[in-house]
């Protein structure tokens, strides 16, 4: 059994503090941007880029901001509404970071006269990178933790109690992050050459594995079971998945 004694702070300069959630972005998009250019990108958008690295996270930022606010703690932030510019309080949307992603690619890809599936195909398929260290982050801050267990693995979060514990944010780190990476991966040059399909898979498979690991996880606090024992993130999986189904059919059939 191990336990997690963590300090969510990785480096304290005086009264800054930069802490690993942080750090985990920033290493996310540096090595995702590093991939994209070396790997993933087609010549067409190649120069573009590092311009739309710039759009890519004002819209992860925004958009997972108001993700949060809107789907997981209305009711506070609408009796406080200067908290929502608060973030280095934390609280962030993954689902919400998708959506303002994609608003900012539409925007770009307009912008541009292209297509704008070629940008978010490169993003889905680097974004497990991100993912994946985000939950580490998640780990480290002893957040996003499973319910009580008994598996020889669990884990006891001294920051919350001295319980063991599903060790969730691990189990997503290895689904949505590296297992999703290589199943994007082993897809990419299948569908090389139909820009959209692999938006779809990420969208179908990261949210398959979301839905499944929630059950391992204790909902939010404030917002506990919404309905049929599902959890917030549980449901907007399933209308991920739903959209993720439409998207690959469409692109498949050339729609």
């Amino acid at each position: 059994m191990f336990i997690n004694n963590f300090d969510p702070v990785a480096i304290e300069f005086f009264s800054l503090e930069i802490r690993w959630y942080s750090l985990a972005y920033i290493l996310g998009i540096l090595i995702g941007w590093y991939l994209a250019k070396k790997i993933f990108i087609s010549k067409n958008i190649y120069n573009k880029f590092d311009d739309y690295i710039a759009y890519i996270i004002i819209g992860l930022i925004f958009g997972g901001r108001l993700g949060y606010v809107l789907f997981y703690n209305f009711d506070y932030y609408l009796n406080n509404f200067l908290d929502i510019l608060k973030l280095w309080q934390g609280g962030m949307s993954f689902h919400g970071g998708v959506l303002g992603i994609i608003i900012a690619s539409i925007i770009f890809a307009k912008k541009n006269n292209d297509d704008v599936f070629e940008y978010l195909d490169v993003v889905a398929l680097v974004s497990p990178i991100g993912i994946f260290f985000g939950r580490i982050a998640n780990f480290i801050n002893s957040e996003l933790y499973g319910f009580t267990t008994n598996v020889p693995w669990a884990v006891i979060f001294i920051n919350v109690d001295n319980l063991p514990r599903h060790p969730s944010q691990l189990y997503e780190a290895m689904l949505e992050g590296l297992v999703l990476f290589l199943i994007l991966i082993y897809f990419r040059n299948r569908f090389l050459y139909k820009p959209g399909l692999i938006s779809g898979l990420f969208l179908i498979f990261y949210s398959i594995f979301r839905f499944f690991v929630e059950f391992y996880r204790v909902p939010d606090d404030q917002l506990g079971y919404i309905f049929f024992n599902l959890s917030m993130g549980q449901i907007i999986s399933l209308i991920f998945i739903f959209l993720g189904v439409i998207l690959f059919y469409l692109k498949y059939e050339n729609r």
